[in-house]
């Protein structure tokens, strides 16, 4: 294993060349990057609560030339916030969110609303405390899946993400 592979873990959902997909606070966006490769006939729809995030992408989506990537400023702990409507989504993608947010049920809630029936909600977080990284309030996989089954989702698969993350992948039921 390795620190974490972007395209190793999205290599466990169940795409097609033309899903709409969201990555959920997409920081550094290597999600929603990979995503617009793996993607190139879909839309990607990268959320962030922080509009500079969102510019760095922007950047790097004209460096690669990418174009099927659309930027969205989003609170996705709140109900409605990420400004996506009800069932439109193949699959949401929450990469190390949820270790810095107070409301991980909400998160997960809205992530839920805005998928098909059958779509996919792939958690990625923090396994441990590191050096490197969090050192406190990590999302225990037991507490990610027990918010899961709360909101009407089935767990298809757990597995390692590399060697301080696990991977969560859900369905919408």
């Amino acid at each position: 294993m390795d620190f974490l592979s972007v395209n190793e873990v999205l290599s466990n959902l169940n795409l097609k060349r033309t899903d709409t997909v969201a990555e959920f606070g997409c920081g550094s966006a290597s999600f929603a990057l990979a995503l617009a490769k793996i993607l190139d006939k879909g839309r990607i729809y990268a959320l962030d609560i922080q509009e500079g995030k969102l510019s760095v992408l922007k950047n790097k989506m004209a460096l690669e030339k990418l174009h099927n990537i659309k930027t969205m400023v989003g609170d996705v702990e709140a109900p409605g916030g990420s400004g996506l409507k009800n069932n439109f989504l193949d699959a949401v993608v929450i990469p190390n969110i949820l270790f810095q947010s107070k409301n991980r049920h909400g998160i997960m809630q809205e992530a839920g609303r805005v998928l098909k029936p059958e779509g996919e909600m792939l958690v990625v977080d923090w396994s441990k405390p590191v050096a490197f990284g969090p050192k406190e309030n990590l999302a225990s996989p037991d507490e990610v899946k027990k918010i899961g089954h709360q909101i009407g989702l089935s767990l298809k698969k757990e597995f390692a993400a590399g060697d301080y993350h696990y991977a969560l992948l859900f369905v919408k039921i």
